[in-house]
């Protein structure tokens, strides 16, 4: 399965060509308990202005989530999370062209997010939580990102263990339609891993780049920075900008944030001098 980086994907109404600058996701978190303090809950027009101006500052993809993956967490019920983001993203669909991408393990949201204009299916189990997900997204010609979940895992030998883990996902994926294409895969900073171990991903990201695939990293604000620099949620922005700056240099494609202005900045200027231009 493993093989040369992917062609482009086209998606919605955007091209996303690997290799040639970073892209960034901006996070919308339609919850009431995000780890990071942003959660607009049901303001469907906070929502969507938020996600404005994160266009406005240059994000490359919106995702939309209406389930906080932060540790300790309880389980929303399906109708609940269609309650938060499907108004939120058919809002959204209508006024940009932004591809946007639904933060879902459920392939009953997945399949209303969908049809309410999302093209991405963001899981952060990797088809674990939900069999009958596959099928939906391979149904909708839907991109997909593949996250290594740890939570329950223990590795032996942790990137190559990763990189196995995804593998597996992938292939699971492609047995059920999905167009290698159209997957990209993340390692899961802060899903099951402790510190040690997350700073360990970055600084060997570019080990799974054997799979072939397009890469996302989702640093922004996470645990790991506390812990190093001893601050809370927010004031944890120049550890986001230092790891996402590192992420791209040993190979990430996307960069999912929360802080789309400043980090869109920093994946400027990182890019500048990893991925110059001829």
């Amino acid at each position: 399965m493993d093989g040369p980086r992917s062609e482009p994907l086209t998606i919605g109404s955007a091209t996303f060509c690997w290799g040639s600058r970073t892209y960034v996701m901006g996070i919308i978190n339609a919850t009431p308990d995000s780890f990071s303090g942003d959660g607009v809950g049901l303001d469907c027009d906070a929502a969507v202005r938020l996600a404005e101006q994160q266009v406005s500052e240059g994000a490359d993809i919106i995702d939309v989530g209406g389930e906080s993956t932060r540790p300790g967490a309880g389980p929303v019920p399906a109708e609940e999370e269609l309650r938060r983001v499907v108004p939120v993203i058919a809002a959204l669909a209508r006024r940009n062209k932004v591809p946007i991408s639904v933060d879902t393990s459920k392939a009953v949201v997945a399949t209303a997010a969908i049809g309410a204009g999302a093209v991405i299916v963001n899981d952060v189990w990797s088809f674990r939580h939900d069999p009958e997900l596959p099928a939906v997204v391979a149904s909708a010609g839907a991109a997909v990102v593949l996250m290594e979940n740890g939570r329950g895992a223990r590795y032996a030998n942790l990137v190559p263990d990763i990189a196995g883990r995804l593998r597996e996902r992938v292939e699971i994926a492609i047995c059920a339609g999905v167009d290698r294409r159209h997957i990209i895969i993340d390692p899961g900073l802060g899903f099951g891993k402790t510190v040690k171990q997350n700073l360990a991903i970055v600084r060997r990201l570019a080990e799974l780049q054997v799979l072939g695939l397009p890469l996302l990293v989702g640093p922004s604000r996470k645990n790991t920075i506390g812990q190093v620099l001893e601050l809370p949620v927010e004031q944890r922005l120049e550890g986001t900008a230092a790891l996402v700056a590192l992420s791209i240099a040993h190979g990430a494609d996307i960069v999912r944030v929360h802080d789309v202005g400043a980090m869109v900045r920093v994946a400027r200027m990182t890019d500048a001098v990893m991925r110059p231009k001829a």
